[in-house]
């Protein structure tokens, strides 16, 4: 069964952009558009092997959802990488704070999305 990888975006074109690199690399791919309603996607009975956050979302922050999402039991062990256009020293403290397992500097391409998830899905 392939991987199922959640991405969390408040940009359609991102999102489909973002799923079909991944659709096309192989894997199974559930969107949301804000990180508050992503819940059912995340703590369904499949949950998700990753989860791809934004981190300039309505609602919710989210390096704040990455750290909610490794405060609980169901979800702490699911990789979160953080995506944003931020100066990387920031993505990098925010990832720290947040305690998430990594992030991807927008605009990235097929190759290095593919690479860092596939990184943290080894792990």
């Amino acid at each position: 069964m392939s991987k199922h990888i959640v991405v969390i975006d408040d940009c359609r074109v991102t999102l489909a952009i973002v799923t079909d690199m991944l659709e096309d690399a192989g894997f199974r791919v559930s969107t949301a558009e804000d990180s508050v309603y992503s819940n059912h996607l995340i703590y369904s009975s499949t949950p998700p092997d990753l989860i791809l956050l934004d981190v300039m979302l309505p609602h919710m922050a989210g390096d704040k959802k990455a750290r909610i999402l490794k405060s609980r039991e169901k979800s702490r062990d699911i990789p979160v990488l953080l995506i944003s256009s931020k100066d990387e020293w920031e993505l990098a403290l925010m990832v720290e704070k947040a305690g998430a397992d990594g992030f991807l500097r927008k605009p990235f391409s097929a190759p290095q999305l593919l690479n860092s998830v596939n990184a943290h899905l080894l792990h």
